[in-house]
């Protein structure tokens, strides 16, 4: 039988519940954003695009969401089906391609604004933790390249 290596058990790992609570949140999120047919990575452009409240390019969403061309291309064509973005190509750059929100998008805005606090809710986190827990994930992002 090999030696024990106690650094390398399961419970000893920080990314393992890490990794397990992502999956949780994710379903969670999943579940309160269903009734509007979006899911977590469009929700997630959503957010990115609300905030910016002007067109942004593919790339902005992209680096503001951690994210390359090639996965958030898709996303977007499916919120541009539903009619919540439009994108069409920068008139002093062909090759920049825009994205804005519709007022179908920003109508939609209104419906989930609820959904970060039921999250929390779910959670059973009292807001001081949500913050703490948010902090120390900034933290680790600060320092962990893409």
């Amino acid at each position: 039988m090999a030696a024990p290596l106690p650094q390398l058990e399961l419970d000893r790992q920080f990314c393992f519940p890490l990794y397990a609570a992502a999956r949780a949140v994710t379903r969670q999120y999943a579940d309160l954003l269903a009734a509007e047919q979006l899911t977590y990575p469009q929700y997630l452009c959503l957010l990115a695009l609300w905030e910016a409240d002007a067109p942004m390019t593919v790339g902005e969403v992209g680096a503001r969401l951690r994210l390359d061309s090639g996965t958030l291309t898709p996303v977007l064509k499916r919120l541009e089906a539903a009619g919540v973005v439009a994108r069409h190509r920068d008139p002093d750059d062909e090759r920049r391609v825009l994205v804005q929100v519709t007022e179908a998008g920003w109508a939609l805005r209104e419906r989930v604004a609820d959904v970060p606090m039921r999250l929390v809710e779910r959670a059973e986190l009292a807001p001081e933790d949500a913050l703490a827990l948010r902090a120390l994930l900034d933290k680790l992002l600060a320092v962990l390249p893409d």
